[in-house]
């Protein structure tokens, strides 16, 4: 799939996300790489083959009033398409794939931790 298509299927599911989250969501770039770098898989112990996604930043529920005072720069959610290719055999696995990746982290935006973030995730299957 080549990358532009996958930046495609990734912005359609985020502004598939329901208003009242979609609007709560500020300062997040999201990022597609082939692969982690060294440094984001020493921050989740993983391999380079095995990380599908990671969120970088601030989770909202730890944003103070001190929040934006000054400039600060934006959390990331990267997407790590060939480790997202890797494990789907088709296209549409990959969508479904890139979909549930991105609400994942979104999830860690949001504040959850990886087991609620899983218990949510169960509803998406």
């Amino acid at each position: 799939m080549t990358r532009e298509r996958f930046e495609e299927i990734a912005q359609r599911a985020f502004d598939s996300l329901p208003l009242a989250f979609k609007n709560r969501v500020e300062n997040v770039q999201i990022i597609i790489e082939d692969f982690p770098s060294r440094e984001a898989r020493g921050r989740v112990k993983s391999d380079k083959y095995d990380l599908l996604g990671l969120y970088q930043g601030i989770p909202l529920t730890h944003r103070g009033t001190w929040y934006g005072m000054v400039p600060v720069t934006p959390d990331v959610i990267s997407l790590y398409q060939k480790n997202i290719e890797r494990i789907c055999r088709t296209d549409e696995e990959v969508e479904h794939r890139i979909v549930e990746v991105l609400f994942h982290e979104i999830g860690h935006y949001f504040g959850m931790n990886e087991a609620e973030v899983r218990a949510a995730m169960k509803d998406f299957e």
